[in-house]
């Protein structure tokens, strides 16, 4: 079997893709990075000493899939974004053992961002490449990022403009910071869904603060906590909390189409993974989503990358 190894070590997660010569996904092996109860995410050196822990593990898992196989590229996540002066330590982890794991195998390894990764990823898993033949919007909605992107596919993986986004906390850190605070276990996303799926009554709607494709989500903070302490109630403060977020990205959705265009839209990104705010988000039409696995942090996005890179198919047409 040929195939292409992709390697991420974000601020969340340690992982290793595998897809082979046609881009089907052979392994997406991953593990999250421990937090302490009660914390809302890693400093940068706690990461790194993590992924140093973890990258063993994870080839590890991933060797029986590469038993007997050609691998003809390796990539991995270099830094968060394509553009001047994005660095994070975290993924110098996964560069080093990209680099090894390369020289092993007589290759050079392919650098790529974890942000084209991802919107790499959701193309991979909505069936969709075709539409990166021409530019389409991208939303990058995590922890550590919450971004509207004009998007050109390009050497590099795409060319990623900046057209909309939040001013000061990202949705992932709203949520993290609400689902926290109720006593969950970093990061929250999936206990926050799983919980307000169990809410049936009304679900409060404050007024969002949107503006064309540009978000502040500061406040949410303070209206799940108020509504946290004034009623007790998990589920409903969680429902409120996913519902703000999904008015707020449908609100932002309308906006980027208003500035550039019905062109379709993208959705990647780790609090993607949340189908109920898929489900709002899907009214727009001609919108495209990941399955939760590929939604969230991975490195298979990585590896088709660096197919796509080897077979010449990231040329602009």
């Amino acid at each position: 079997m040929k195939c292409y190894v992709g390697v991420d070590t974000s601020n969340y997660t340690t992982s290793v893709g595998i897809v082979d010569a046609d881009g089907g996904i052979i392994a997406n092996v991953k593990r999250l990075l421990p937090v302490a109860d009660g914390a809302c995410g890693l400093r940068q050196s706690d990461a790194v000493f993590a992924h140093v822990k973890n990258l063993p593990l994870v080839f590890r898992e991933a060797a029986p899939q590469l038993e007997d196989a050609e691998i003809l590229g390796i990539g991995y996540s270099a830094r968060p974004r394509n553009a001047e002066g994005s660095y994070m330590p975290c993924f110098l982890c996964g560069a080093a053992a990209a680099e090894a794991f390369a020289a092993g195998h007589g290759l050079s390894p392919i650098a790529f961002s974890h942000q084209c990764g991802h919107v790499s990823a959701a193309l991979t898993s909505a069936g969709v490449w075709e539409i990166a033949d021409a530019p389409f919007l991208a939303f990058h909605v995590s922890g550590g990022t919450t971004e509207v992107l004009l998007c050109q596919k390009s050497e590099d993986g795409f060319l990623c403009e900046i057209v909309g986004g939040t001013r000061d906390l990202n949705a992932g850190q709203t949520i993290d910071r609400a689902g926290v605070m109720m006593g969950m276990q970093f990061p929250c996303g999936a206990a926050l869904e799983t919980t307000a799926a169990t809410y049936t009554g009304r679900i409060e709607k404050p007024r969002i603060s949107v503006g064309g494709a540009t978000c502040n989500l500061s406040g949410l903070q303070n209206i799940a906590e108020k509504c946290y302490h004034e009623s007790g109630d998990v589920a409903k403060t969680s429902a409120l909390v996913l519902d703000f977020v999904g008015r707020t990205l449908l609100a932002m959705a309308k906006g980027a189409r208003a500035a550039h265009g019905d062109l379709p839209i993208l959705f990647a990104g780790g609090v993607m993974s949340n189908k109920r705010i898929g489900a709002m988000l899907a009214s727009l039409g001609n919108v495209y989503f990941a399955e939760p696995q590929l939604s969230s942090d991975n490195a298979v996005g990585i590896a088709e990358l660096t197919r796509r890179k080897c077979c010449g198919l990231l040329k602009r047409i």
